[in-house]
């Protein structure tokens, strides 16, 4: 007796890895969604906005876990290396996508080869801000203190490589300050000692430090975007205080690992559009500043490969290095 060709060729494809029926159960469990910082920052407010959404849209929990440390390398490796069947995710961001290659030797993974970008998430507003005790009111007098006193002030930032150090390592370099860096296993550890006066400054993102601002705990004395922005309209932008075309901002993406079905990539990236347009998001995000992404992974492809050609000239340039 023999098997009907039509038939094995059906039995085949049901039993393939990938086969379009098994794809469409996506998710058939719970979802893991890898934030590589320390709770308490932007990139986490950020994550769990959107995974809440996820969870009521999907049917199945999506659930965030912060690992910290090492820059965010750890968990990078740690996902790149997990089965690609959409049930592990991470949040790309600057630092471990644009930044990482070029500083880091021997990386356990390759951004552009192990993963898959799904889409953006979001881009928020840096800010630069610094403990209400330091003897500066604005961004002019800052930098003036900061040159007469070199060495004298530390900052924080999120860890070496987060957006926050590279933002303050860029207006480090055009303004010609010398400050110490001080890195730290996330934002929310950050912020501990800077409110605490145990360093002086920051750069990080807007919802992180605007609590603290409007508090009166932290003076914001400039932005990072091309414009002011709508909440802190007497702050201004680093380039109208005459560093043209300075611009630096945090963005957040959802990453897969490498072989993650194409379906489930466009499935996922549908998903996260419709959650970022979901009344919750968009008025968190709105209240943070933040701008709302969502487009195809084609298109957060192309942003990443911009961003690391911008970013390595900025790295070479400054010369930053790992601490």
């Amino acid at each position: 007796m023999t098997l009907d060709r039509r038939v094995f060729i059906s039995a085949a494809a049901l039993a393939a890895p990938g086969w379009a029926g098994a794809q469409a159960a996506w998710p058939r469990q719970s979802v893991r969604f890898v934030v590589p910082f320390a709770p308490g920052g932007t990139s986490e407010i950020v994550a769990r906005t959107v995974a809440q959404e996820l969870t009521k849209q999907l049917g199945q929990t999506v659930y965030v876990e912060n690992k910290g440390g090492g820059a965010g390398v750890p968990a990078m490796t740690e996902v790149a290396k997990a089965a690609p069947d959409g049930h592990t995710l991470i949040l790309g961001h600057v630092g471990s996508l644009a930044v990482h290659p070029y500083i880091f030797d021997n990386l356990a993974y390759d951004v552009n080869r192990d993963f898959v970008p799904v889409t953006m998430l979001a881009r928020v507003p840096n800010l630069f801000a610094i403990h209400a005790d330091v003897p500066a009111k604005d961004f002019k007098s800052f930098v003036e203190y900061v040159k007469k006193n070199p060495g004298k002030l530390d900052y924080g930032s999120a860890g070496n490589a987060s957006a926050g150090h590279l933002a303050m390592e860029y207006l480090k370099m055009v303004t010609g300050m010398f400050m110490t860096h001080i890195p730290y296993r996330g934002t929310g550890p950050m912020l501990t000692d800077l409110l605490a006066g145990r360093t002086q400054a920051t750069s990080a993102g807007l919802p992180a430090l605007l609590p603290q601002i409007k508090a009166g705990k932290l003076r914001a004395i400039a932005v990072g975007t091309a414009q002011r922005l709508p909440m802190l309209p007497d702050v201004p932008t680093v380039a109208e205080m005459g560093f043209k075309d300075f611009e630096t901002s945090q963005w957040y993406g959802i990453l897969a690992p490498a072989g993650t079905p194409r379906d489930i990539v466009k499935r996922l990236q549908e998903e996260s559009l419709k959650a970022l347009k979901s009344n919750s998001v968009t008025a968190r995000f709105t209240n943070d500043g933040a701008f709302g992404g969502g487009g195809p992974p084609e298109e957060f492809s192309a942003f990443i490969a911009g961003q690391q050609k911008v970013w390595s000239a900025i790295i070479k340039r400054a010369g930053i290095k790992p601490d």
